[in-house]
């Protein structure tokens, strides 16, 4: 049993004297609301066809007046999209928002820099895009949202995000939970605050990441599941502009951590607490069996209560899990392998990127497609005042191999796409992409990546040289 939180203490966002600490919310406990699974507007074999649409409506998350926020098929966050391994996606991308936006698919491994949604696929208000793509990735849980440079973080924080679900046949093959809402639950992790039961990204913008008072899980303050089964999965996503979310059960209940941010783990990993930074995915599996009906767990994020389960009746059940859980794709390197190197620096508006703030127009750095290199992943913030630097790529899956040198924590085993940096750290990480494109590489704590700490990757085939289009600032917005 692993009993402590990952990363460096002393790097927490606690310590940032912006840090928000968070409040109860006021009303009454709510059940957690489960987004709907989005239904395909027709099936012709193996094609599947989507459609998502950003918009604006208003929902109920305190008590009195409403909410004005901005959603996708809805008024907050969106439907859980279904993806399966083999199938080819037609998706049609709507705005229905009064400003531009971009739909960009965070986990999938999918060609850029326009079928990935980054800056460089602007949808108009009242416009749309199309885009087809064939999945060809384990099982995973990734998510969908916006990514127009320089306004992420505020229509994130207006409340873009929804959970994007892939399943495969062997994970289909485990017998893992998965009554949608029963005993399966996407845990959309993010925090707000409110101005006469209004957001205001403008009141409470911090450069440094953007912190609410109120936790809003799926949307929902004050949430609580009934659980009917014994054991149930929670897909955990950090969904956060900045909050880092600290999370373990009020009486140090254990569960088990099946699957990180590119799917299942090689082998199940027995925890009592896990640490999420931005954009980071945990997949557990919590066994309620030694509880009885009537009583209450709680899950805290540090000591704020975050999710209640209330226990009812259920039958008896267990999973066995094998090992291996996964066989991973592992990537082969050598002393040939190619290195490259790129540094996470600063705090507030001096973040920058290789030294550097972001050009939409500029190409930083090129990587043969299906070669597989070695990326030396750094934070020079200073280890007693610094922060961890959430490092994302877009296109990608990647292994780790080392923090420091030293050996990785048990739950990074598998693919990634987000690793928390800690300060002073260098992490090492094996990257091959296997499309072609443009993609973006940055910190995942929202207002950098807005402030410019984020660069750009060409993904090329000698053979087949490509010429991109690459929007200036200016035009997209």
């Amino acid at each position: 049993m692993i009993s402590k939180y990952f990363y460096d203490e002393n790097a927490y966002d606690y310590h940032d004297g912006g840090y928000i600490n968070l409040e109860k919310a006021p009303g009454e406990d709510h059940p957690l609301a489960v987004p709907p699974i989005l239904k395909p507007d027709k099936i012709e074999n193996n094609d599947i066809y989507y459609t998502v649409t950003a918009q604006a409506g208003e929902t109920q998350i305190l008590p009195g007046d409403k909410t004005k926020t901005w959603g996708y098929n809805g008024s907050l966050l969106g439907p859980a999209i279904p993806f399966e391994t083999g199938k080819t996606y037609h998706v049609t991308l709507k705005n229905e928002l009064p400003e531009v936006t971009t739909f960009h698919w965070h986990g999938l491994n999918i060609v850029g820099p326009y079928e990935d949604g980054g800056p460089h696929a602007p949808v108009m208000p009242h416009g749309e895009r199309k885009i087809t793509f064939t999945v060809d990735q384990p099982a995973a849980n990734i998510w969908l949202h916006p990514h127009p440079c320089p306004n992420t973080a505020r229509q994130v924080w207006n409340g873009l995000a929804a959970p994007v679900i892939i399943s495969d046949e062997h994970e289909k093959s485990l017998s893992l939970p998965s009554e949608w809402g029963v005993n399966d639950f996407p845990v959309v992790l993010q925090d707000r605050s409110f101005h006469n039961n209004q957001l205001s990204y403008t009141a409470d913008y911090d450069v440094d990441g953007t912190l609410g008072k109120y936790a809003l899980v799926n949307g929902t303050t004050n949430p609580y599941i009934d659980v009917s089964t014994p054991i149930i999965r929670l897909r955990f996503l950090n969904g956060s502009n900045r909050r880092e979310w600290w999370l373990h059960f009020e009486d140090q209940h254990p569960f088990t951590q099946i699957g990180s941010d590119g799917g299942l783990l090689p082998d199940a990993v027995e925890l009592d607490r896990i640490m999420l930074t931005c954009a980071e995915r945990a997949d557990i599996l919590v066994n309620f069996s030694n509880y009885k009906a009537g009583q209450t767990v709680t899950l805290l994020t540090d000591d704020h209560t975050l999710l209640k389960f209330r226990i009812r009746s259920f039958k008896p059940q267990d999973i066995k899990l094998p090992s291996p859980l996964a066989i991973l794709d592992h990537l082969d390197t050598d002393d040939q392998t190619p290195v490259f190197k790129t540094v996470m620096s600063g705090m507030d508006d001096q973040v920058r990127l290789d030294g550097k703030l972001f050009d939409m127009q500029r190409i930083d750095t090129r990587q043969q497609v299906n070669q597989t290199q070695i990326w030396e992943v750094s934070n020079t913030n200073d280890m007693e005042n610094g922060m961890i630097h959430p490092f994302h790529i877009h296109g990608c899956q990647f292994q780790l191999i080392d923090r420091n040198g030293k050996a990785i924590y048990a739950n990074e085993h598998g693919w990634k796409d987000t690793i928390g940096v800690n300060p002073n750290e260098t992490v090492r990480i094996k990257v091959r992409f296997t499309k072609l494109g443009v993609f973006m590489y940055h910190c995942h704590i929202l207002e950098h990546e807005d402030t410019g700490m984020m660069a750009q990757i060409e993904i090329f085939d000698p053979d087949h040289p490509i010429e991109y289009h690459l929007l200036p600032m200016d035009h997209k917005m």
